[in-house]
């Protein structure tokens, strides 16, 4: 021994391929016992960030025959921001945004459609821009996903590449986006390609309902080439107690200038909302939800509910969707379910003499703010019935949409991903 390093056949085939493998490339070709024309994997497998109701802007561009005020646009010649914009909330001006946002329920087709006039457009698909600050003229205002885009940036990903974004019109339920599911199919076989291995799902709140149905889907052999893990924060597998709050007297999502009996409309209006109502397979059917002088619900009296706010169309909104996700059948990959706790959340709704139309006194129960904690842990009924394994992990004291902005909540996702 000479005491030099020796430089051997492996040693050379392994900086080679360490060189390749952190290049940054998508795709390289491969040395030695990689040789051939399938592309190396890529250290870091890609990402799909998923929105949740809300969770990403919208685009109008408008040739109305009529508008509901003077000072509201009649037409546009582009497209323009309707969500998010603080300006468009004002006073006054949020007649004109109510009646562009809002959607008309069609009972012969069980389809909704925008008013006449009234042209929606989803910006950003696969881009993750449209949901990392949901106003884009505010730096700071409606920031949603950013802190897990740069988190994932910083840790090499490139976005628009090996990170995207699967923003959809949030308004609607699955039964209606059909062509989202099918764009969002093509972009993951196209990123899993790119990279050589399966994409990881990150979706948050409703978009994780969304995940699922998508899942459910797809054949087995698809998610195992395709899907490494999916890691769903915030998920109200089984609906959210505040949408009854909703459609009863509206809720102004906590923005002051807003009325929410003023908002209640156009909120009835949105099919996801009466999508993500409380499941019978979940909340005890004996709970009192929302408690009035003369009448009590439960989540067995939805019919008579809505014919008593006079919304029936909402009955029928409910009817199209209740069985999209009703068994909550495994998605056949593995899961991470991450929920916030030691939140007060909404629970039940008790209405005075002048129900519906006045605001309710709010029964307090667990949750993290907007998801209630039963819902929220229905990813463990996943445990030992399907082969892939379910993870639930539990985030003290963070608020829903907070979470997205938590250490620890990124630091979860980097562990997942490397």
């Amino acid at each position: 021994m000479d005491g030099r390093p020796r430089v051997t056949a492996f040693s050379l085939l392994s900086v080679a391929l360490l060189l390749c493998l952190f290049s940054g490339r998508s795709s390289c070709k491969p040395v030695g016992k990689c040789a051939g024309n399938k592309p190396c994997q890529s250290p870091r497998p890609p990402v799909v960030l998923v929105p949740g109701d809300l969770g990403n802007q919208l685009e109008a561009k408008l040739d109305k025959p009529s508008v509901v005020h003077y000072i509201c646009y009649k037409k546009t010649d582009s497209f323009f921001t309707l969500w998010l914009s603080l300006e468009q909330l004002a006073p006054v001006a949020i007649d004109c945004w109510m009646d562009n946002i809002r959607l008309i329920y069609n009972r012969t087709t069980h389809t909704t459609s925008s008013p006449p006039g009234v042209n929606i457009s989803v910006p950003g698909f696969g881009l993750t821009s449209s949901m990392e600050y949901l106003d884009p003229n505010k730096q700071g205002v409606g920031m949603y996903f950013f802190n897990i885009a740069q988190a994932l940036v910083d840790w090499g990903y490139t976005r628009g590449d090996d990170v995207r974004g699967a923003p959809y019109d949030w308004r609607k339920a699955p039964n209606e986006n059909k062509d989202y599911f099918l764009a969002l199919r093509k972009m993951i076989e196209e990123m899993a390609k790119n990279a050589g291995g399966p994409v990881v799902l990150i979706a948050h709140s409703m978009g994780n309902m969304y995940m699922l149905y998508f899942l459910n889907q797809q054949p087995q052999a698809w998610k195992d080439k395709h899907i490494k893990a999916f890691i769903a924060l915030g998920a109200p597998w089984a609906g959210v107690a505040k949408t009854l709050r909703v459609i009863t007297s509206g809720d102004n999502n906590n923005i002051p200038v807003i009325r929410p009996l003023k908002i209640r409309t156009q909120q009835r209006t949105a099919v996801s909302t009466s999508w993500l109502l409380p499941y019978s397979h979940t909340w005890p059917k004996d709970k009192v939800l929302i408690q009035t002088p003369t009448k009590n619900y439960t989540v067995m009296d939805y019919k008579q509910l809505y014919f008593d706010l006079g919304f029936e169309d909402g009955w029928l909104m409910r009817q199209d969707t209740e069985s999209l996700l009703f068994d909550l059948t495994p998605p056949g990959v593995p899961v991470h379910c991450l929920y916030g706790s030691g939140v007060p959340t909404s629970e039940s709704f008790q209405y005075n003499s002048k129900f519906p139309d006045v605001e309710p006194t709010v029964v307090m129960g667990e949750g993290d703010g907007t998801v209630n904690l039963l819902s929220a842990m229905q990813c463990k009924r996943w445990v030992g019935r399907q082969k892939q394994p379910v993870t639930l992990h539990e985030l003290p004291g963070n608020e829903h949409v907070n979470m997205l902005l938590n250490v620890s909540t990124v630091a979860y996702i980097k562990k997942v991903l490397f």
